[in-house]
């Protein structure tokens, strides 16, 4: 029936059992043979990622905050879209989504996000920082300096009748690396290293104005304005002020990845707390669980021994699918867990149709050796044609959802993708070696009992 058989299931077993590992682990590795200070050879997290409806978290919305009338580019949305992801990244935010919606928008999902509010100071700030010539004028830390630097612009503002406008020596473009010390009074600050070309504009700055005042300003509020008491050649400099620890932190995440190309506002925000996360998880297992029990009663009572074997090729189907998800790192939304039940019921497709032809086979006359061969051949151009038309239907559900920022047509297809492939592998190798081993061991005689002919 299958010459390879032996080979067959013992490739299974090492996968089921791999998986299985995976499944079962919050954290893989192996152990390192050459080395005896207990460094694996090799380690991955594999904790399960679950999204914002199965935890809890914050959605937002963000949008550009300038006219109507002003166009704002493709590049310039996917700079800001980078720079917030960077952003709530250092921030210690793990799996947050952040996708393009439509050409203004932004819409980003912080699964078990704690501090909301941090998260939306952090993604807001343009972060706009430049170095200020104010002269012999001391601005207060925390007041408002008008300077003549406009984002985009390649000439100085002009001032209003009888305002004072403040040049701006060079902005945080310049920076080159950001790093939060302590000073000798234990204050967090913020170091500083400029590339080449800021470098040569700060030393020669400072040379030419020593005793004046060199104004920090971020988004046009000072931060700190010190007096330039020697010229500063070295490329390196230090922001102090009223920092805390966090602030502090916050505004080298800011500094670190850079300005935003343009402001955002937060047009919308949606907090899910974490028992209704729960309690839409809870309720999305117990309904597998029943639907399982449900088809494989089913399974098994109509096709008797094919349906057995069909039950524990979805069961093993399940475990590899969730390790494989578990390893690449794939974030389980409630849309990602209908494209998971979607691609199970193309498995049992798969398996319905084999099935069917193998009972045609049997009533047409032929052994069982010759159904069992036929079945899985001339059922093969169907199950081919289904599941590429799934998988062609995924892929542009795939994107639209990367186009239009659909968060959730994007996760359903995706799962919808790696579930219709794995299913193939299952229906059409798993089953057949479960199958012919079932043959092998029971050797039937009657069809009807043992096939449900």
């Amino acid at each position: 029936m299958l010459r390879n058989l032996t080979n067959r299931l013992l490739l299974i077993g090492l996968v089921l059992m791999l998986a299985i590992w995976v499944d079962t682990n919050e954290n893989v590795q192996i152990p390192n043979p050459f080395k005896d200070d207990g460094s694996p050879l090799f380690q991955v997290d594999v904790k399960p990622r679950l999204g914002l409806d199965l935890q809890g978290g914050l959605q937002v919305l963000l949008e550009a905050d300038i006219a109507n009338d002003v166009k704002v580019s493709r590049e310039e949305m996917e700079t800001a879209r980078n720079i917030v992801e960077n952003r709530t990244n250092a921030l210690g935010v793990s799996e947050n989504v952040i996708q393009l919606a439509g050409e203004r928008r932004i819409v980003g999902e912080f699964p078990g996000a704690e501090d909301t509010d941090a998260i939306l100071d952090i993604i807001q700030q343009t972060g706009l920082l430049e170095f200020v010539d104010t002269g012999t004028y001391a601005p207060p830390e925390g007041s408002t300096l008008q300077t003549d630097f406009v984002p985009g612009s390649s000439t100085p503002q002009t001032p209003a009748d009888g305002a004072t406008v403040f040049h701006t020596i060079m902005t945080g473009k310049v920076l080159q690396g950001v790093n939060v010390s302590v000073t000798q009074t234990g204050e967090p600050a913020i170091d500083f290293v400029l590339n080449s070309e800021g470098a040569a504009i700060f030393g020669e700055h400072t040379s030419a104005n020593t005793g004046k005042y060199l104004a920090i300003v971020l988004d046009k509020q000072v931060i700190s304005a010190p007096i330039i008491e020697s010229a500063i050649t070295g490329g390196q400099g230090s922001i102090s002020g009223n920092f805390t620890p966090e602030t502090a932190n916050a505004l080298a995440v800011q500094l670190r990845y850079g300005s935003l190309p343009i402001p955002l506002k937060v047009v919308e925000t949606r907090i899910i707390g974490p028992t209704l996360g729960e309690d839409s998880l809870q309720k999305s297992i117990v309904a597998g669980l029943v639907g399982f029990v449900i088809v494989a009663l089913f399974m098994i009572l109509y096709y008797r021994l094919p349906g057995l074997s069909a039950v524990l090729s979805i069961l093993a189907y399940a475990a590899i699918l969730y390790a494989v998800f578990k390893l690449i790192g794939v974030t389980l939304t409630l849309p990602g867990i209908a494209g998971i039940m979607l691609s199970t019921g193309s498995a049992l497709d798969a398996n319905i149709l084999i099935f069917e032809r193998l009972k045609e086979e049997l009533r047409s006359g032929r052994s069982l050796r010759q159904a069992f061969d036929q079945a899985w051949k001339r059922a093969w151009p169907s199950i081919r044609d289904s599941n590429v038309a799934a998988l062609i239907t995924a892929v542009i559900l795939f994107w639209f959802g990367s186009s239009f920022g659909a968060t959730i047509v994007k996760g359903f297809s995706f799962t919808l993708a790696i579930g219709v492939i794995i299913s193939l592998f299952s229906s059409l190798y798993i089953t057949q070696s479960f199958l012919a081993l079932l043959f092998n061991i029971v050797k039937p005689t009657n069809y009807e009992r043992s096939i449900g002919i």
